[in-house]
């Protein structure tokens, strides 16, 4: 589906929603859900310095207008652009600084909703993606936290151990299927089916905690993260109170 098949299926009574280069902004209302904020990346382009400070700062925007309205993410990106100027200003930073304003609007009461369409890949798939309060993706999206070739430069190991790695483990391998199961991604939307409701009906859905850990567990794809998860926070708890100051 294209951008424009998307917007039309959530928002079929029309939006104010611009795209600008890379970039995705604007408003729409969702019938059932009232206002919607709506960014995000596309064209399958990299995610740098200039847009990831541009989107930060409408994230900021919208949690000091004080509506509470959801933002929904739209997601089609390469990687974070790893050109020499982006570096020296501090990519990494600039990604983080994103991430951070996402998770800031979820606590601060606007529901964040992420919605895959294309692809994206290493820290423009954490900043954006990962970062929003629930993860949801069209059939055809192509997520990869790293490429096999790329985590074979970093880790040193052999191309062919990897892939045999990734066969027997969703962690290791990139591709929709493997995302959901390690609970990277809460569901598959139906594209054959309206787009609206089923945005509709996970608006409606409670606000809850993360619970990524635990939809990896239960589909197979993380099966210690939660536990080890909960031992963390039980330890800590059960700690001294001088110890968890020390």
């Amino acid at each position: 589906m294209t951008l424009d098949d998307i917007l039309a299926g959530l928002f079929p009574n029309g939006s104010d929603i611009g795209v600008a280069g890379a970039m995705i902004s604007g408003t729409a209302v969702l019938a059932g859900a009232g206002l919607v904020h709506v960014l995000g990346i596309t064209r399958g382009q990299p995610l740098g310095v200039d847009e990831a400070i541009v989107l930060a700062r409408r994230v900021i925007e919208i949690i000091k207008s004080g509506d509470r309205a959801p933002i929904l993410f739209l997601v089609d990106s390469s990687s974070q652009r790893m050109s020499r100027r982006d570096e020296l200003l501090g990519l990494s930073e600039y990604l983080a600084h994103l991430a951070k304003a996402l998770l800031l609007a979820e606590a601060e009461g606007h529901r964040t909703v992420g919605l895959l369409y294309g692809g994206s890949a290493a820290g423009a798939f954490i900043a954006t993606a990962l970062a929003t309060g629930t993860l949801v993706a069209l059939p055809g999206a192509h997520p990869a936290v790293m490429d096999l070739p790329s985590m074979a430069r970093v880790t040193k190991l052999p191309i062919d151990v990897l892939k045999a790695k990734a066969e027997a483990t969703p962690v290791f391998a990139p591709g929709l299927e493997n995302m959901v199961q390690t609970g990277g991604i809460h569901l598959v939307l139906d594209d054959q089916s309206p787009l609206a409701p089923q945005l509709a009906a996970i608006l409606e859905r409670p606000q809850a905690p993360d619970q990524r850990d635990r939809f990896g567990a239960e589909r197979g794809g993380r099966r210690k993260a939660a536990e080890i998860a909960d031992r963390v926070v039980m330890l800590a708890a059960s700690a001294p109170q001088g110890a968890q100051h020390g």
